[in-house]
């Protein structure tokens, strides 16, 4: 089915325009302004929305029996065809970055074998965002790895951080030119706070079997991914994920000194719930390593979904009569900002937030969320912490990994059998606050 770009420019315009009716449109004098050149966007990732991602590691997860995901991604939201649709959506929603990871997997499709038609490809999509006044915020892996590279243990192979840091000199050499910031990992260290928080054992052993299976598939020891992975194998994970970034970010920078770049990470909002509490060693635990990494970054990435109140015995549950997510945990509007100011704080850096939502099939608690959420930020930069942007996660409902298609994080929602991109109302906040650069 063919769809018309510009039918998609003028049915989101129209949208954002009625729910926005009853929304002044001259400045509040009592709104909290940010800095002039604050940057607002939405983030997006390859494997997620762009589909039939054939050559890479999660890919051939995914299709294996048995399987820990829900489903395979197959066409996902087909931003591999429609990717200008998406930049157009960002554009009507008043923002000026966009968020989206290139993906290694089309890029190196077998060791040392660079595909330049790929390349070209997101060359264009970084064209395609300035000439939007979207600046390209790029992911050089945002999870996903060629299947090759998991087939041979992965981040715990004693070479990755060098076959690492030769696919981002290469893409960099086609790319950087472009590209407004990069970040070389996303979420290096989820393997680490997921076990932490606590998976269900289902999942996690269901995961086992797969990854068994996928090293016998491959003829291989250990087929490792970055976000699969059996906790015996996390903390060596770890030490190669660390050489993967730093190898990296030297890497990307022999290519353009100038260009600002960094990590994300998945930064919870760490409470003490009482005396003795675990939030420090929790903290050290699941950040440390990599807050002392970053220093020598341009930036850090912050990606935060939710509050942990710490004892001094575990995570208490949520509070009574709290609005929950769909996976069952607290909303908790100012986790943002306690995530930003601690990560600053044990950095030194300034920070972009590289995302920030909610998963949920209301859209009312998404909607109700952002200014939440964004009212607590600017009080931690009015406090002197250099934040520098906001990327909500994310743009479309898409793939979240071995939930499927289940949970919805989206500012749009797409259909699945037409791929037709229809703005929420959450949508509509957000683009009110970044026309007015204020909340």
């Amino acid at each position: 089915m063919t769809v018309d770009r510009r039918a998609v420019l003028a049915g989101g315009a129209a949208l954002l325009a009625g729910l926005e009716w009853s929304e002044t449109t001259s400045a509040n004098p009592t709104a909290a302004q940010f800095p002039r050149g604050f940057l607002w966007g939405a983030a997006t990732a390859g494997h997620q929305v762009e589909g039939n991602n054939t050559n890479s590691d999660t890919w051939f997860l995914e299709h294996l029996q048995p399987s820990a995901f829900k489903e395979p991604s197959g066409d996902a939201c087909n931003s591999l065809e429609l990717w200008r649709q998406d930049l157009d959506l960002a554009k009507t929603l008043g923002l000026n970055t966009y968020r989206f990871s290139i993906e290694w997997a089309r890029i190196e499709p077998a060791p040392g074998e660079y595909s330049v038609a790929m390349l070209d490809h997101y060359r264009t999509m970084i064209e395609g965002c300035r000439e939007r006044g979207l600046a390209p915020m790029v992911t050089f892996n945002h999870f996903t790895c060629p299947r090759w590279f998991s087939a041979q243990g992965g981040w715990l192979n004693a070479t990755a951080s060098d076959v690492f840091a030769r696919y981002c000199e290469r893409a960099a050499r086609h790319l950087a030119a472009g590209i407004a910031v990069a970040t070389t990992l996303n979420e290096p260290n989820l393997m680490r706070l997921l076990r932490s928080l606590g998976l269900p054992p289902a999942l996690l052993n269901a995961q086992r079997a797969m990854l068994q299976a996928a090293a016998t598939s491959s003829g291989t020891a250990k087929f490792v991914a970055a976000n699969a992975a059996n906790a015996e194998d996390i903390d060596s994970m770890m030490t190669g994920l660390l050489a993967a970034h730093r190898a990296g970010r030297g890497a990307i920078k022999s290519v353009r000194p100038e260009l600002p770049v960094g990590m994300s990470l998945a930064l919870v909002d760490d409470q003490a719930g009482g005396p003795d509490s675990l939030r420090d060693a929790k903290r050290s635990e699941l950040y440390g390593e990599w807050l002392e990494v970053a220093k020598a970054d341009d930036f850090l990435g912050v990606q935060n979904y939710e509050r942990a109140r710490w004892t001094n015995t575990g995570r208490l549950p949520p509070p009574p009569g709290a609005t929950l997510n769909w996976s069952g945990a607290e909303i908790y509007a100012p986790s943002l900002a306690g995530a930003v100011r601690y990560a600053h704080a044990a950095s030194g850096l300034p920070i972009i937030v590289t995302e920030h939502g909610v998963g949920t099939e209301d859209d009312s608690v998404r909607a109700a969320l952002i200014p939440a959420a964004l009212i607590e930020l600017k009080k931690a930069m009015d406090e002197g912490i250099p934040v520098r942007g906001y990327m909500h996660w994310s743009l479309l409902d898409n793939f979240e990994w071995v939930f499927g298609y289940g949970p919805k994080f989206g500012l749009c929602s797409v259909d699945r059998t037409t791929f037709v991109r229809k703005p929420k109302p959450s949508a509509a906040v957000l683009a009110r606050i970044a026309r007015h650069n204020a909340v």
